[in-house]
C-alpha cells in the first residue's frame, strides 16, 4: 500500500462491529505508534489496552456526567453546544462507541512536548490500523474525565502518568464518506 492511501482514507469512525481485534494486530498498531517521532528522541508514551466493555460502558457514563456538570450555558459554538449536550446526556450514547478496543497513549510524566509526541503517536497508530483494514477514532469526549484522578483509577494509570490520546480502535462497521478539507492558507516567506 502506497503512503497516500492511509493518508487519504483514514476516517473517523463512529460504527463498529462485535468482532474482536487480536492482540498480535493491537502490538502491531503500538509499534508503529512507538516509530513516531518525539521531541529529543524521549519517546515519553505508555499505551493502555482495554478490551473489556463493561468498563469503557462505566467510564464512558463517568465521562458524560462530568463533561455535562463542567459544561458551561454556552460553549459558544451555538447549535454545536446543543448538539452535544443532548449527546451526552442521552443515557444509550456511549462515547467509544462500542468500538471492541480502547488503546490509550499517555505520557508516562509531565514534559514539555509529551501531548505533541503522543499526537505523533496517535497518528501513525491510526494510519497503521486503516493499513490494516481497522477503523479508530480520536475520542475527545473521554479526555478531560480520563486527566481526572477517577479516570486514571478506572484505567489503573499511574497517578503521574498523563492521558492525551483514547483512540479507539476496531472492525468498521460503517465507513463515512469523506469530509471536504478548506484550501490550506499559506503564507510564502522569502
Amino acid at each position: 500500500m502506497h503512503i497516500d492511501e492511509p493518508i487519504f482514507g483514514r476516517r473517523s469512525v463512529r460504527k463498529y462491529t462485535a468482532q474482536a481485534v487480536d492482540e498480535v494486530t493491537i502490538r502491531r498498531l503500538i509499534d508503529a505508534a512507538v516509530w513516531a517521532p518525539s521531541a529529543i528522541n524521549e519517546q515519553p508514551w505508555d499505551f493502555t489496552v482495554v478490551r473489556d466493555q463493561e468498563l469503557l460502558t462505566r467510564v464512558s457514563r463517568d465521562a458524560k456526567a462530568q463533561m455535562v456538570a463542567a459544561m458551561p450555558a454556552d460553549l459558544g459554538v451555538g447549535a454545536r453546544a446543543d448538539h452535544f449536550r443532548t449527546m451526552l446526556q442521552d443515557p444509550s450514547f456511549q462515547i467509544f462507541y462500542h468500538a471492541p478496543v480502547l488503546l490509550m497513549i499517555s505520557a508516562s510524566a509531565p514534559g514539555p512536548w509529551i501531548v505533541e509526541d503522543c499526537a505523533l503517536a496517535a497518528e501513525n497508530l491510526m494510519l497503521m490500523a486503516h493499513a490494516l483494514g481497522l477503523a479508530s477514532c480520536w475520542i475527545g469526549f473521554a479526555q478531560r474525565y480520563l486527566n481526572t484522578a477517577d479516570g486514571k483509577r478506572a484505567l489503573r494509570l499511574p497517578a503521574a502518568c498523563v492521558p492525551v490520546a483514547p483512540i479507539i480502535v476496531g472492525y468498521p462497521g460503517e465507513v463515512p464518506a469523506a469530509v471536504p478539507r478548506n484550501a490550506p492558507r499559506i503564507r510564502w516567506v522569502g
